[in-house]
């Protein structure tokens, strides 16, 4: 016999989709998950070029915000709008697909973010 976590093991629900192992709610409205403290950053956000594991194909990486995750999809459709392309936010990465670092540095500028080039 498995032994039973102390969360109750329960991680997902054909009512409501996944549950936060913690709280036992929906992820969707965990509030453990709101307390969990952002990464810290300096305050400049990085924009990248990157193609590793994506079968060559190139995309453009934005790292740093320090926004939450609502204003982060927020940010990620306006800067995929703006070049004309698809993307997704992931752990807190905005990814467009396609080389887009200039434009995209431009318009994170253009809103009053402190932004350097990474990478090569």
């Amino acid at each position: 016999m498995k032994p039973k976590s102390p969360s109750g093991g329960l991680v997902y629900s054909t009512d409501s989709g996944r549950m936060c192992p913690v709280c036992r709610q929906p992820v969707a409205a965990c509030q453990c998950a709101a307390l969990k403290p952002k990464a810290p950053t300096d305050g400049i956000v990085r924009v990248s070029r990157e193609t590793k594991g994506r079968a060559g194909k190139g995309v453009t990486l934005v790292k740093g915000l320090a926004l939450d995750d609502a204003a982060l999809a927020a940010l990620g459709k306006q800067l995929k709008a703006a070049c004309g392309s698809g993307g997704t936010v992931k752990d807190g990465v905005i990814e467009v697909q396609g080389d887009h670092c200039e434009r995209v540095m431009a318009l994170l500028q253009a809103q009053g973010h402190k932004v350097k080039r990474a990478g090569g």
